[in-house]
């Protein structure tokens, strides 16, 4: 099993931790100590060693950060995790505050005494991100100190060891594209931006870059490293010499100098001693990289990473090995959502159970190669947790009259899944079909959205939460992030928020369509398809071009959990052909009892 399901934290951390850290901060001179969740390469998820808001606070989600004071200390996370923050962190020791609406920086500035000695470690935030800190620092008068050494990092006695997984090629077969072309391709981006080289710091775009993926991270095929690509199209990749096997510079061939990751800051040095100007990525390069560059002689060119948008949009041999994958993954979840509509409505089945029969399902294939999260397995009151994660202290059984919200997803070599489903056991209450079908509403608003080249996601968001307006109702989370491919489950720079975002979305770029509601303490609904940004078919005396979306998830939606008259004809005609779809795709990969069951499940209405 990929999964685990035992406490990785709880909420003794904060009182057993923060002591020790702030011995260490004292031992510094340091009044104060900034801990983002954020790992040195800006993952979303970070090797256990990195884990250091976790060991100091006890919050264990995919998103935060914290700043430690003398005498108080304040976490700061979003919308999806306002009520997990408050199970993990004792509110003796963090007071929690909302990240969209009061920042680190902002938060600082308010409580920063005057000459305090704030650290951090410049390894840990972007360039971007410490030109913030710096203003609030100016602003309100302490001082902002980086150190050399995380005192974290000396504080905690078992912390892990970095991982050291071998990085294996990931052919043309299923990448569409050869790096040479790729690096030919970005070395133009470096020519037309006037640099000499650009500094690569986020490990899928190495991994995109060179055709490698790795193990470094749970739940994403990533070798942790970094790259150098030069005006003319060669490149230095660094990474830990033990990840290199004897296959890998031979598939690499001889425009790639593969040298250790403890080689980067030199590399840096002379470049900068020679004056050459190099392209960085302030969003994510570490701020310690660009001050190596800037004082040793380096012209720093800011450039967002020119893998981000090329790997978003995703190539015909990308989209076609998605599209296998998900018949693949479809298959597993309609034989799991048929065990749970035939085993698992007694109240004798919990979370982990569920959890585990999924795995078992996804794994028959032979091809997964991980999940491609840990599946959020949620009952009743679970589910209105955004981003639950269920472990042995938290597992719930699946009780007659609630609600059982399954999201999760899956890595194959030919493409990464993600999808959610929400179903009844026993018998669901009105006012949960109702949320759910308007869920549904916003959902196929969606998916069956035309809009103009040029669109953002920003602009689309609403759309789907319209129906849950009309009533007074939404959600605290976007309704679509970007997907990668053989990825990050969650990829920029397309994503559909109320969060504005200047990215237009193109064809070949992969989303999540998942609008929710949640009832806290109660229940949580959720519907999520994968959908591919195309090409719109002309219209008729149109003037502009359009694009539209593709759904590639195939799985049955709850009909039990639908009120057929609050759907327009057109959404029910759009659920239909969905549901035929399904239907048609899936049954020939299922066993003849769930076939059966497919057919009643995907039945028009």
């Amino acid at each position: 099993m990929f999964q685990t399901y035992e406490p990785v934290s709880d909420r003794s951390f904060a009182g057993k931790h923060l002591p020790l850290l702030r011995a260490e901060l004292k031992k510094r001179g340091l009044d104060g100590f900034i801990i983002p969740h954020d790992d040195e390469y800006q993952n979303e998820y970070i090797p256990a060693f990195a884990e250091r808001l976790m060991w100091a606070s006890g919050f264990s989600g995919s998103a935060g950060a914290a700043v430690v004071l003398g005498d108080r200390a304040a976490i700061f996370v979003d919308g999806r995790y306002t009520l997990q923050v408050r199970k993990q962190s004792d509110d003796a020791y963090f007071e929690y505050q909302d990240i969209v609406e009061t920042s680190v920086d902002s938060w600082l500035v308010k409580n920063a005494p005057a000459g305090a000695r704030i650290g951090y470690d410049p390894m840990l935030h972007t360039s971007a991100g410490l030109d913030r800190l710096e203003a609030a620092a100016k602003k309100a008068g302490f001082v902002l100190v980086p150190v050399s050494e995380n005192p974290i990092d000396a504080a905690w006695a078992d912390q892990p060891a970095r991982p050291t997984a071998s990085i294996k090629p990931h052919g043309v077969e299923f990448s569409g594209k050869s790096s040479d072309e790729k690096r030919a391709a970005i070395a133009q981006a470096v020519k037309d931006a006037g640099a000499d080289a650009v500094l690569i710091t986020a490990p899928p775009s190495l991994a995109w870059l060179f055709n490698v993926r790795g193990g470094d991270v749970s739940r994403t095929p990533i070798p942790l490293g970094r790259a150098l690509v030069a005006a003319d199209g060669t490149a230095t990749l660094f990474v830990a010499p033990e990840k290199v096997g004897n296959e890998l510079p031979g598939y690499l061939g001889g425009s790639v100098d593969i040298r250790s990751e403890d080689d980067v800051i030199g590399a840096l040095e002379k470049l900068g001693a020679s004056g050459k100007a190099v392209a960085v990525d302030p969003a994510l390069a570490p701020a310690k990289y660009v001050q190596t560059l800037r004082e040793t002689g380096a012209r720093v060119v800011d450039m967002t990473d020119p893998c981000a948008l090329p790997r978003a949009c995703k190539n015909d041999i990308e989209i076609a090995g998605a599209r296998s994958a998900h018949v693949r993954d479809g298959a597993a979840i309609s034989q799991f959502l048929y065990w749970v509509a035939t085993s698992a409505q007694g109240g004798d089945i919990d979370e982990i159970t569920a959890s585990k029969k999924l795995e078992e399902y996804r794994a028959a294939s032979g091809k997964l190669a991980d999940l491609s999260f840990d599946s959020i397995s949620a009952a009743g009151p679970n589910g209105a947790i955004c981003h639950y994660k269920v472990s042995t202290e938290s597992n719930l059984k699946l009780l007659p009259g609630s609600l059982y919200l399954i999201d999760s997803g899956g890595q194959y070599p030919d493409g990464t899944t993600d999808i959610t489903r929400t179903v009844p056991i026993g018998k669901a209450s009105e006012e949960m079909r109702d949320r759910f079908t308007r869920v549904l509403k916003g959902h196929i608003a969606l998916a069956t959205m035309r809009f103009p080249a040029g669109t953002t996601g920003h602009q689309l968001d609403a759309i789907a939460r319209k129906p849950l307006w009309d009533v007074g109702l939404d959600y605290d989370h976007g309704t679509g992030h970007g997907v990668g491919s053989f990825l990050g489950v969650h990829e920029g720079p397309q994503r559909i928020a109320k969060a504005a975002n200047t990215q237009a979305l193109k064809p070949g770029m992969i989303l999540s369509n998942e609008p929710g509601y949640y009832k806290a303490n109660e229940y949580g609904i959720r519907i999520e398809n994968l959908i591919v940004v195309t090409r719109g078919e002309p219209v008729a005396g149109g003037e502009r071009e359009m694009m539209s979306f593709e759904t590639i998830t195939l799985a049955p939606i709850c009909l039990d959990l639908v009120v057929p008259s609050l759907l327009s004809e057109a959404e029910r005609d759009w659920l239909n052909k969905y549901h035929a779809r399904v239907r048609q795709t899936l049954t020939p990969h299922l066993p003849a009892d769930v076939a059966a069951w497919l057919k009643e499940a995907t039945r028009a209405i």
